[in-house]
C-alpha cells in the first residue's frame, strides 16, 4: 500500500510518518500533485497556524489537489491536527479563508472561561455509539486521546460528526467524516494504542 503524507513544510510529518512505519507500511511524504493522486490513502497531518498553512499549500500548488483531485481519484484521506481545521470554510486564526472542503468554521477558545488554553493533554472524545464505519472498528464510545489546540472547529452540520470533546465551557467536533476524509482534531500518532487502532483502521478499512 501506498501512503502519502501531505508535505506543505508543517510540523508533525515525521511523527505520523513513523506511525505509518509502525503499521507495516511505507509512507511517502510528498508534495507531488500526481505521488499523491496514486496513493491508495493520503494523510493530512501538521501542527502551526492557519495562515502560514494556507500559504504554504498555496505555494506548493496543493488546493486543487485536497480540494479537488484527490475526491476525483478516490482516494480515502485523513486530516490530523491543523488537518481537520483547515478543511473547514474559515479560520479565526489570522482571519484565513480555508479550503471549504465541510461547512463550518474555527474558532479561538474562549479567553476567561477558567481554562487553559492552548487546550494540551489527554481528554476524552465521545463517538455516537450507532456509528458503524470501518474507522472507528474496535474504538470505544468513549476514548482518551491528545490533544493539542488553540482553536476548535464548529458546524452546524450533525452528519459530519463522529466524535465530540468537551473542554470547559465549549463541546466541539473532534471527528468529523464527509466525502474521501475522514479527519480528528487530536493527534492519532500520539494518542496510544487507541490512536494506532483508528489508524490503523483508516489504512486498511
Amino acid at each position: 500500500m501506498k501512503v502519502g503524507i501531505v508535505d506543505y513544510e508543517g510540523g508533525n510529518l515525521a511523527s505520523v510518518a513513523r506511525a505509518v512505519e509502525v503499521l507495516g507500511y511505507e509512507p511517502l511524504i510528498t508534495s507531488d500533485r500526481d505521488q499523491l493522486c496514486s496513493s491508495d490513502r493520503v494523510v493530512f497531518p501538521g501542527v502551526g497556524a492557519a495562515g502560514a498553512a494556507m500559504e504554504a499549500l498555496e505555494k506548493a500548488n496543493l488546493i486543487t489537489c485536497l480540494t479537488q483531485d484527490l475526491e476525483e481519484a478516490e482516494v480515502p484521506c485523513l486530516g490530523i491536527c491543523i488537518g481537520i481545521q483547515l478543511l473547514f470554510e474559515h479560520s479565526e486564526e489570522d482571519d484565513q479563508e480555508t479550503l471549504g472542503i465541510f461547512k463550518g468554521s474555527v474558532n479561538r477558545f474562549p479567553a476567561n472561561a477558567g481554562i487553559s488554553v492552548p487546550h494540551i493533554g489527554w481528554n476524552t472524545v465521545r463517538f455516537d455509539p450507532s456509528t458503524d464505519l470501518p474507522f472507528l472498528k474496535g474504538v470505544g464510545a468513549e476514548e482518551y486521546v491528545y490533544f493539542v489546540n488553540s482553536f476548535h472547529v464548529e458546524s452546524d452540520d450533525p452528519n459530519v460528526i463522529l466524535g465530540s470533546t468537551t473542554y470547559g465551557p465549549v463541546t466541539f467536533p473532534s471527528c468529523v467524516k464527509g466525502r474521501n476524509w475522514t479527519a480528528t482534531q487530536f493527534h492519532l500518532e500520539k494518542s496510544g494504542p487507541v490512536g494506532l487502532r483508528m489508524l490503523k483502521n483508516f489504512l486498511e478499512g
